[in-house]
């Protein structure tokens, strides 16, 4: 009851009650400033991920000796785990994201680096699971998120003063994971891996020269990798192959996208999933073609388009260069990772064993990706002087 209570009191003659300061509760405000069209977007590449599902893995189901619709609920139980990953990540601030990604990049790299010694390859020629009995887990999938923040933060903080020489730091990181992806071999997710950082190396202002020195090594890896890997050097002579086998997973997937035509031959009459064993995850746009018809392919276009365009729009107005690298990598991996399981449908590019996100059936590409698509919305989410408008009207 001193001079501070009577200088409150006195305050409070002359100017009136300070104002009370009431914060909007968490939900209303998450939802008034998240990207809902990209939620949306997700929301119906995992509704069509369901219904390609109900066609292409009964006949898995049945190969196996389990009930017709075993991996539907599966995958209805871990795209629902996935949105709830996305939404309480894109609730985070970007700091919230950047120290959760640290601890989950320490976690997901001492998987991969485990991984020859008490991993399993299923019969597939390469280790890329940890194997649990009831389930199976894919360290390659969890790291690519947390990477591309891990990297941004690196590229960033090379840019204030005094900072660390972030930009060589995030290099000798990139190199080393996708040299432990390599060596399972997964050489489709290690060049993903490569592309993502040099996207973000690239925005942050790297030289061309830079630039043109990774490409050349790229090209050198992948030469050194002809020749010392029957696994890669098996799938690239299969795409350089001047006639595609029919009895080869490229030549049935290129059959169906020519049976199914603009329509499609309707719900449950495709063939491929029969032939197929990847039909339910690398090759599951080849059932969308052949059920679907190029029609439902087009849709399925445009949504992850629209992913990429609307995250690229936002990210452009933001004036925080970690979370501009940040975003643009993960939203460029997002986009690649789809071109890359089409184009192999489509015999553009060689197969790669990846999946396409939302829409192939598998645990830990489904909760990986609604975790980098929860990162992406985090870091589009509108926020107060956030725009980069804001600083060229001098606010």
């Amino acid at each position: 009851m001193g001079r501070s209570t009577g200088g409150f009191i006195m305050t409070e003659m002359v100017h009136g009650p300070l104002p009370v300061q009431v914060r909007d509760p968490i939900l209303p405000r998450w939802w008034r400033t998240v990207d809902r069209w990209t939620m949306a977007s997700v929301v119906f590449l995992f509704i069509f991920g369901l219904i390609l599902a109900l066609a292409a893995s009964p006949p898995l189901a049945e190969r196996n000796n389990l009930d017709a619709f075993y991996y539907v609920h599966r995958q209805a139980v871990f795209g629902g785990l996935a949105l709830v990953a996305m939404t309480i990540t894109s609730m985070m601030s970007p700091d919230t994201v950047r120290r959760w990604a640290t601890v989950g990049f320490g976690c997901a790299l001492l998987a991969l680096i485990l991984l020859p010694i008490f991993g399993t390859d299923f019969g597939k020629g390469a280790t890329r699971w940890y194997s649990f009995g009831f389930a199976s887990v894919q360290p390659s999938e969890f790291i690519k998120p947390v990477f591309v923040v891990i990297s941004a933060w690196l590229i960033a903080g090379s840019f204030e003063p005094g900072g660390p020489p972030g930009r060589m730091m995030s290099f000798a990181v990139a190199v080393a994971v996708a040299g432990f992806l390599a060596f399972q071999p997964d050489f489709g997710q290690a060049t993903l891996i490569l592309f993502a950082w040099g996207v973000m190396y690239f925005c942050a202002g790297a030289p061309l020269l830079f630039i043109l020195s990774m490409a050349a090594a790229t090209v050198l890896a992948g030469f050194v990798a002809y020749n010392y890997s029957e696994h890669f050097a098996r799938r690239i002579d299969g795409y350089m192959a001047a006639d595609v086998d029919p009895n080869t997973q490229l030549g049935y997937a290129a059959n169906a996208i020519q049976e199914g035509g603009l329509f499609g031959v309707g719900t449950g009459e495709g063939s491929v999933k029969w032939s197929l064993p990847d039909a339910h995850t690398d090759f599951i746009i080849a059932v969308a073609a052949e059920e679907y018809g190029v029609l439902m392919v087009l849709v399925i276009l445009g949504l992850f388009a629209l992913i990429v365009l609307r995250t690229l729009a936002r990210l452009a107005q933001e004036r925080n260069l970690f979370v501009r690298l940040a975003g643009t990598g993960l939203v460029s991996m997002f986009g690649v990772q789809a071109m890359i399981n089409m184009g192999v449908a489509v015999r553009l590019l060689p197969a790669k064993g990846m999946t396409l996100p939302f829409v192939s059936y598998g645990g830990s590409s489904l909760i990986a990706g609604g975790i980098a698509l929860g990162m992406i919305l985090a870091f589009t989410r509108s926020r107060p002087q956030g725009a980069l408008s804001a600083v060229l009207r001098g606010y």
